[in-house]
């Protein structure tokens, strides 16, 4: 494929998505990175695309949102691997809240094995894919259906997680700083996700790299309500989500990445010479985790609405210690 072929290719692929990783734009036009990063370079030095951490975006400073079709096929194996490592921080008869988005739908995906667990959610996709799960239990919240990632949000979903107290949010978004936090494109899911984190005792944000460094327009968590941030282990030559990595470290945040061989820190992602700082909450800012109350055995998922869960219908919620 010649340059100008490739190039095209990649321009029409990032004003499809918004935002795509190298990684991913050089499966796609089939060569390697490196001759992808100078592809890029290229079409940023005539003002058609803006680079970000290991991946290409459209131009214009904050990124805009994609719909769950684009997402659905960015940094998937990324994702998976998140997934996988998030999924083993859930434990029997927990009950837990998770956010909208791609990557809280894969670890849905291995929830399912988790018995006696209790999942409250405002996204229909990990609803379904906890449907069918036995011993597990599916709270919706209400709210109004907002199509581009199959979402509940609006004050409905947002009153319905009153009152409530579990274990862990896991969340996902648009962009993660070290400055702002967690954040993403659209007003009425920050709103919501903002709700889900006040129900918590810790917050698990579930990123890959190339969300590293990116900043969109709305906070829904700032750095140092994260407990703990699971991500994939940025390419070598990215040093600037690595120097993204540090910093979140630097501030407290429990980093845990994946293909490292360590369930926290990210020393194998940071530039030599440094070390994370592992187990190091804030004063007075870091949240800790409270018990976990028992699990409905022996019933298959059910729904029901997360005011009612609130009002203490279960009660292994309640039991929860506070912030």
């Amino acid at each position: 494929m010649f340059a100008a072929e490739r190039r095209q290719l990649i321009l029409e692929m990032v004003r499809a998505n918004g935002a795509v990783s190298l990684r991913e734009l050089a499966r796609v036009v089939q060569t390697s990175e490196v001759t992808v990063r100078r592809d890029v370079r290229a079409l940023e030095a005539e003002g058609l695309l803006d680079r970000r951490h290991g991946g290409a975006v459209l131009p214009g400073g904050f990124t805009r949102e994609s719909g769950f079709p684009q997402k659905s096929h960015l940094a998937t194996a990324e994702k998976t691997a998140i997934a996988d490592l998030a999924a083993g921080l859930v434990g029997e008869g927990e009950a837990i809240v998770v956010g909208a988005g791609t990557t809280t739908q894969e670890l849905a995906r291995r929830l399912a094995r988790v018995p006696g667990l209790t999942v409250v959610t405002n996204s229909l996709l990990v609803a379904q894919a906890l449907a069918h799960a036995n011993r597990v239990e599916v709270v919706m919240t209400g709210g109004t259906l907002r199509g581009s990632n199959y979402a509940l949000v609006g004050s409905g979903a947002e009153q319905s997680l009153q009152g409530l107290r579990v274990s862990r949010a896991f969340l996902s978004g648009s962009g993660l700083t070290a400055e702002r936090g967690l954040s993403t494109s659209n007003m009425l899911s920050a709103s919501v996700d903002r709700a889900l984190v006040q129900a918590a005792a810790e917050v698990v944000v579930l990123a890959d790299h190339t969300k590293l460094g990116s900043d969109t327009m709305f906070q829904t968590v700032p750095t140092e309500l994260i407990t703990r941030l699971v991500t994939d282990e940025p390419p070598p030559h990215d040093e600037r989500a690595a120097t993204e990595l540090q910093a979140l470290a630097d501030q407290g945040v429990e980093i845990s990445v994946t293909g490292s061989g360590a369930d926290a820190g990210a020393g194998d992602a940071l530039p030599p010479g440094r070390q994370a700082r592992q187990e190091m909450p804030l004063p007075g800012q870091r949240r800790t985790q409270g018990g976990h109350g028992g699990g409905p055995g022996g019933i298959g998922p059910q729904l029901r609405s997360a005011a009612a869960l609130a009002d203490g219908t279960v009660g292994r919620v309640a039991d929860l210690r506070r912030r």
